[in-house]
């Protein structure tokens, strides 16, 4: 596999395409991306990677201008799962959302041009009124978010299940109520109490 294309990024917020030995932009590094190029964004002086950082600040210049993909409600949900316990969760569930949405999309691509052939391209707007009214982009950030809700739902669920699952413990919440529930006598008849046994009949005793 090929070493990376490496990209130093001095204190000057300025980065420096070491490939083609020329100063660069965020929207070099976004046609990089668009490209599939394999690149590290790393610190001029540490060497550390600093890739991440770059693909936030390119994502958070893309929200800012233009049509956003994410909704205050999805950015919200996504925050409150930092320092989560199901932060991972979340993290490998938006991932796997993301592939197969492209998986589809690129399969899509494919199906159409075997069919109609090369496809010109055309802006997202044109597109908007064949998927519910949305521009392109909103496609995309409505998919993550039905995925992101059902991480929470599926949250809930277990928060439910948890609690149904210790509440028969004496610590538990309502075990209390339950306990004294459990004290109730169970005797049959009216008066709640247990009829008394009768003593057994010896074998030579006649009604």
């Amino acid at each position: 596999m090929a070493a990376p294309r490496i990209i130093k990024k001095y204190p000057n917020r300025r980065l420096y395409d070491t490939e083609t030995s020329a100063y660069i932009t965020l929207a070099d590094v976004k046609d990089l991306v668009l490209q599939y190029k394999d690149f590290q964004v790393q610190d001029a002086k540490t060497g550390e990677d600093l890739t991440r950082a770059i693909l936030l600040q390119i994502i958070l210049e893309e929200e800012s201008g233009g049509v956003p993909m994410f909704s205050t409600a999805m950015l919200a949900n996504i925050i409150r799962y930092y320092g989560h316990a199901m932060q991972g969760l979340m993290g490998s569930y938006l991932e796997r959302s993301i592939g197969a949405f492209h998986e589809a999309q690129k399969r899509f691509q494919e199906q159409a041009e075997h069919l109609y052939g090369d496809l010109p391209k055309m802006p997202a707007e044109a597109w908007s009124p064949l998927i519910s009214g949305q521009p392109i982009p909103n496609v995309m950030g409505g998919y993550l978010e039905k995925g992101a809700k059902a991480v929470i739902d599926m949250q809930e669920e277990l928060r439910n299940q948890a609690l149904k699952l210790f509440s028969g413990f004496p610590y538990a919440a309502g075990a209390a109520g339950a306990a004294n529930e459990e004290a109730k006598p169970r005797g049959k008849g009216k008066g709640g109490g247990r009829k008394p046994r009768k003593g057994k009949q010896k074998s030579g005793d006649r009604p």
